[in-house]
C-alpha cells in the first residue's frame, strides 16, 4: 500500500517556511501500514498541480496534498481539483455553519465573502471537518485511488489527519503492519557502533531491517519489520533488541517514542524529589530548552543562566576575575566554577555548565574551535570533561547539548546502581 505526498506553495520552494507536514504525514501513514514512496513540493499553479496529481496517480494508491486551500486568489488547489475530477463547486451547508461559528466566537472583524466561499466545495468530495480552521479537508475516490486534500496550516492539518483521514483509510483498505523500534545511543559514532554490532546485524531475520540515523553525538538504530501479524513482528523486534544489549548495552539510553533521554532524567529527578539547573555559555540556553520541553518541568528544573559573554560570568555568576584571567573562559576551571555557582544560586541538587569555542572565531579564549568543557556539580563534588566537537558551529553546539544529557544520564545510572 503506497502513498505520495504533494506539498503546494511557493513559500516552501523559496525557503520561507520548512515543510514539516510531510514528516508528520509520513509518520502517521507508516503507523497504519502505508508506505510513502515519494514527497513532492510544487508551486501554486494549476498546470503544475494537475501534472503532479497525474504523475502520483501512476505510482501510489493514496495521493495526499497539503496547502493552497486559503480564501485568497493565490490558493488554487480547490479549483484545480474541480478541473482534475471534472467537477464543480457547490455550497456545503455544514462547512458554512462551521465557518460562521468560528467568526462569531473567535474573530473580531466581520466575516467576508471570501471566507464564506471556503464552504464552496467540489460536489464529488467528502468534506473532512477542520475543527480549528475555516478550510475543510477533501476526500475523493477515483479508479480505486484515494485523493485527500488538506490545509497547509500544521495544527489544522494534524487534527484532520487524526480525526478524519486516518480512520477513513483504516476502514477503506486492508493494510500490512509496519512496526518500528528505534534504539537511542549516545557516545559512539555510527562506524564504531557498526563494528561492534556486526555479528548481531549479520544475523538479523530477513523480515527485520536496520537503519543507522546519526545526529551530532548520538545515533539512532531503527529496526523495521513488515508483515501480516503485528504481534509476531513486535516479539521478533523486541527479541533482537534484547540481543543488541549484549553488544552495546553501555551506550543504549532508551527508545524513541517511549522515553527520550531528557524524559528519563526528568522522571528520575521528579521521583527522587531532586532538582537541576544549568549555566550555559556555548550552548546558549539550548540545554535549558531541552529540559523545559518536558511536561511538568517545573517539578525538577530550577532555572538557567546563559552567561554567554565573559562579563556575564563575572557579573552574574560572580566568578572571580583573577580566575578568568588565569585560566580563560574556555577551561575546566571556569566550567567547574560555573556549575558550582549555578548550583548555589538556584539551590538545586545538580547543576550542569557548558563553555566552549563553537566558532567561527575564537572569541575571548585561545582554545581551539570545537573545544568544549562540560561540568556537572552535585553533593559529591564536580566532574568536568573536555571534548573537541569539530569546526562547524551548529555541530559543536548540538553535540555539546547531547553530550551534557549523556553525562547527566550516566551520573543518574551510576547512582541507581549504587556506584
Amino acid at each position: 500500500m503506497f502513498a505520495e505526498i504533494i506539498t503546494i506553495g511557493d513559500e516552501i520552494l523559496i525557503g520561507q517556511i520548512v515543510d514539516t507536514n510531510s514528516a508528520f504525514l509520513g509518520k502517521q501513514l507508516n503507523k497504519i501500514g502505508v508506505e510513502v514512496i515519494q514527497i513532492t513540493s510544487i508551486r501554486d499553479d494549476q498546470e503544475v498541480i494537475v501534472k503532479a496529481l497525474e504523475d502520483a496517480e501512476t505510482r501510489a494508491d493514496i495521493i495526499i496534498t497539503t496547502g493552497g486551500l486559503g480564501p485568497t486568489k493565490d490558493d488554487l488547489t480547490k479549483h484545480t481539483l474541480c478541473a482534475y475530477f471534472n467537477d464543480e463547486l457547490v455550497m456545503d451547508q455544514k462547512t458554512l455553519e462551521h465557518i460562521e461559528d468560528i467568526f462569531a466566537k473567535y474573530i473580531s472583524h466581520p466575516i467576508l465573502e471570501a471566507n464564506r466561499s471556503q464552504a464552496n466545495l467540489p460536489s464529488k468530495c467528502i468534506a473532512l471537518q477542520n475543527k480549528y480552521g475555516t478550510a475543510p479537508g477533501m476526500w475523493f475516490e477515483k479508479d480505486e485511488k484515494v485523493f485527500v486534500s488538506l490545509p497547509g496550516v500544521p495544527f489544522e492539518m494534524k487534527a484532520i489527519v487524526a480525526n478524519e483521514m486516518i480512520p477513513r483509510l483504516k476502514d477503506r483498505y486492508n493494510r500490512p503492519f509496519i512496526v518500528h523500534k528505534t534504539v537511542l545511543t549516545y557516545g559512539l559514532g555510527e562506524s564504531a557502533i557498526a563494528d561492534r554490532i556486526q555479528e548481531w546485524e549479520d544475523n538479523l531475520p530477513d523480515a527485520i531491517k536496520l537503519a543507522y540515523l546519526p545526529n551530532l553525538g548520538r545515533v539512532r538504530l531503527r529496526l523495521t519489520g513488515r508483515g501480516n501479524d503485528e504481534s509476531v513482528l513486535i516479539e521478533t523486534i523486541n527479541n533482537e533488541v534484547d540481543k543488541l544489549h549484549h553488544y552495546i548495552g553501555d551506550i543504549i539510553k532508551g527508545y524513541e517514542d517511549e522515553n527520550s533521554i531528557e524524559e528519563q532524567i526528568a522522571h528520575w529527578l521528579t521521583e527522587q524529589e531532586l532538582t537541576i539547573s544549568t549555566a550555559e555559555s556555548c550552548t546558549g540556553g539550548r540545554l535549558a530548552s531541552v529540559f523545559t520541553s518536558v511536561p511538568g518541568a517545573s517539578a525538577f528544573f530550577k532555572g538557567s543562566i546563559v552567561s554567554y559573554a565573559t562579563s556575564a560570568k563575572h557579573d552574574v555568576l560572580k566568578i572571580d576575575q583573577d580566575l578568568i584571567d588565569n585560566y580563560s573562559v574556555v577551561s575546566a576551571e571556569i566550567t567547574s566554577e560555573m556549575a558550582r555557582r549555578a548550583r548555589e544560586m538556584f539551590n538545586s541538587d545538580i547543576a550542569v555548565a557548558t563553555t566552549g569555542n563553537a566558532g567561527p572565531t575564537k572569541g575571548d579564549s585561545d582554545a581551539e574551535i570545537g573545544t568544549v568543557f562540560i561540568a556537572i556539580a552535585d553533593a559529591n563534588g564536580i566532574v568536568v570533561e573536555k571534548f573537541n566537537f569539530g569546526n562547524h558551529r551548529e555541530r559543536v553546539t548540538q553535540k555539546a547539548v547531547n553530550k551534557s544529557l549523556e553525562m547527566v544520564f550516566n551520573m543518574i545510572s551510576e547512582t541507581k546502581n549504587g556506584k
